[in-house]
């Protein structure tokens, strides 16, 4: 994981562009649990199960920022960060972004290792978990690929998307993102290591208060003012019918 940040790194400096950490951040989630297979002497069927869920995810995501990140501008919120860290950010970034986030997938690829490791067989927890995470996984690929469709008419140039799942939550594809990883957890209480739990509370915490939804909204609503209508008519996180 931390030479994937490395290498993630050294590509950022071409373009003094830090956005490409996005594109990597669920490859190392990848990486902890392909290791982890591969140690295994004789995976079970929660190991297969943990495998295939994490890199179904995992590519997709990064398939899919790569495409939508990929000779664009860096993303504001690395922007705010190169602004209070100069001079030299371009260096200071391999341990204020590119380590800091590895070191923060080891921490929360937790349950993804325990999980694994298990040999109890699977039960009603895994398969709640794996019902979560294909809720999470809708919300997450409908919702980025109507955003997707709906930046690519010019149209919509600084309008704000308030149909389809974004008609129920402002952030889709954070509430997936929460489910995906609250699925993984089900899966980790069923392999019997419910303390690993703390590993998708911390994830939801972050995509709640710091780098997801708190973070996107800070100034949103000054560079649209649409939004703020947006914002008293639609949940912020829990997808439900517009108010009126």
């Amino acid at each position: 994981m931390l030479l994937l940040a490395l290498f993630g790194w050294l590509l950022s400096l071409k373009d003094d562009n830090v956005t490409i950490v996005d594109s990597l951040w669920a490859m190392f989630f990848l990486i902890a649990t392909a290791l982890t297979f591969s140690l295994l002497p004789a995976p079970s069927e929660r190991a297969y199960l943990v495998f295939l869920l994490v890199a179904a995810w995992s590519c997709r995501l990064s398939i899919y920022l790569h495409l939508r990140n990929h000779h664009k501008p860096e993303d504001l919120r690395y922007q705010a960060i190169r602004a209070r860290n100069q001079p030299n950010f371009r260096y200071k970034s391999i341990y204020l972004v590119f380590i800091l986030q590895a070191l923060l997938a080891w921490f929360i690829s937790l349950p993804l290792n325990v999980a694994s490791q298990s040999s109890n067989a699977l039960n009603t927890f895994d398969w709640i978990g794996v019902a979560v995470w294909i809720i999470g996984m809708s919300f997450q690929v409908i919702g980025d690929g109507q955003l997707s469709k709906f930046k690519s008419k010019p149209e919509n140039n600084g309008k704000v998307l308030n149909a389809g799942v974004w008609r129920l939550t402002r952030h889709p594809n954070y509430f997936g993102e929460a489910c995906i990883w609250l699925g993984y957890g089900l899966i980790a209480v069923a392999a019997g290591k419910w303390w690993s739990m703390i590993s998708p509370i911390l994830m939801i915490y972050l995509l709640l208060k710091v780098t997801g939804v708190k973070l996107l909204e800070s100034d949103i609503a000054n560079r649209r003012p649409e939004y703020k209508t947006y914002i008293e008519k639609t949940n912020a996180f829990v997808p439900w019918l517009p108010r009126r």
